[in-house]
């Protein structure tokens, strides 16, 4: 009912505004002896008829009781506005509960539900910025705490040679990790630039999976890990390089994770339908069923203390998982603690079709 006499007050208002120009430019030619033609006529009574319409809305908003109004109106908007400005997203506009109760048709309503979806948006990526904060300061701060440690140990002169080499050595091994977090970090936020563009090209899938085998044969040759390697002819569209990456991480924690004289599968094949198959299963410490649920998330370890004392940074799988999306493919992990993981990356013809159309 509001709406329908707002419409009406708005309609009555421009017609009083259009019979007053008409009535003014009326006297005006009579004044002058002038009549122009009858379509200049019309066009000179509306635009002075809106003129009119214009002056007169602003008058009424100019007058205090109606300003004040306006004011009180749109104070708590502008605040919440200027608090989410200063980075404080926990706003409070149910001053409108009570104004405009019962006229959910009314736009402060549309206005006020925007605000507030906007303020808990930023508040949640606020919260993961200031997230992602802390887990990069404690991921640097542990392997410096080293450095700095064993550095100033090294300045003593009571040291034998094997101290200070075995010093020496984790100092080394200490700045490999933070070259390695440096250079995930980077990975991880070109990967999600907006910018980015995958350098797509067809490609023996089978013989990339080999060579990245091949490549980490010092590791499981080491630990003396069987390879029960299956890879059938494959041939795949995407970016090579970001690819390598899956492979390179996916088989190198299957190897840091398989105790000596296990066992790791890659098994590789092309189903019915033209989806791409590519398993990695091994028979190491596995993970709770808890933890899958995060393991793509950044920095998240299921066992800090293991992955603290196995290099890691829990940032390999959120690279992986993100270049997999960026290529339209999908991953699966099952996994039993104490028994193993297997690791199940899948490319179906639509996202193949979709990287050659791409490509095209």
């Amino acid at each position: 009912m509001e709406r329908v006499l707002g419409t009406l007050a708005v309609m009555v208002s421009l017609l009083a505004a259009w019979s007053l120009a008409y009535w003014l430019t009326s006297k005006l030619y009579t004044a002058i002896e002038y009549s122009p033609h009858e379509l200049a006529r019309q066009l000179i009574n509306s635009i002075l008829g809106f003129l009119l319409f214009g002056c007169c809305i602003f008058l009424i908003t100019r007058i205090g009781r109606f300003k004040r109004q306006q004011d009180k109106n749109l104070h708590p908007i502008i605040h919440a506005l200027k608090m989410i400005a200063e980075g404080n997203f926990n706003i409070d506009l149910s001053y409108y509960d009570a104004q405009l109760r019962g006229r959910g048709e009314h736009p402060y309503f549309k206005i006020i539900d925007s605000i507030h979806e906007m303020a808990d948006k930023l508040g949640q990526m606020e919260e993961m910025r200031q997230e992602f904060i802390s887990n990069v300061s404690h991921e640097i701060q542990s392997p410096l705490t080293s450095i700095n440690g064993f550095a100033y140990a090294l300045r003593s002169d009571e040291l034998t040679a094997e101290e200070r080499d075995h010093y020496l050595q984790i100092i080394e091994e200490e700045s490999i990790r933070l070259s390695k977090l440096s250079e995930n970090l980077l990975k991880l936020t070109s990967l999600e630039a907006d910018h980015l563009t995958l350098e797509r090209k067809n490609y023996r899938l089978d013989r990339q999976l080999r060579r990245m085998i091949l490549a980490l044969e010092p590791q499981w040759a080491e630990k003396e890990i069987q390879m029960d390697i299956s890879l059938g002819t494959l041939s795949i569209t995407a970016d090579e390089d970001l690819l390598d990456q899956i492979w390179m991480n996916l088989i190198h924690n299957s190897i840091k994770f398989t105790p000596a004289a296990g066992v790791i599968a890659v098994h590789a094949f092309q189903e019915s339908d033209g989806t791409l198959v590519i398993k990695v299963k091994d028979t190491g410490i596995g993970m709770e069923q808890e933890d899958l649920m995060h393991i793509f998330e950044r920095f998240y370890k299921a066992d800090p203390s293991r992955n603290r004392n196995s290099g890691g940074s829990g940032l390999g799988l959120s690279i992986v998982k993100k270049i997999i999306d960026l290529h339209q493919g999908t991953i699966h992990v099952q996994s039993v603690l104490g028994k193993g993981t297997e690791i199940t990356v899948a490319f179906d013809e639509a996202s193949q079709n979709f990287q050659q159309t791409a490509q095209a």
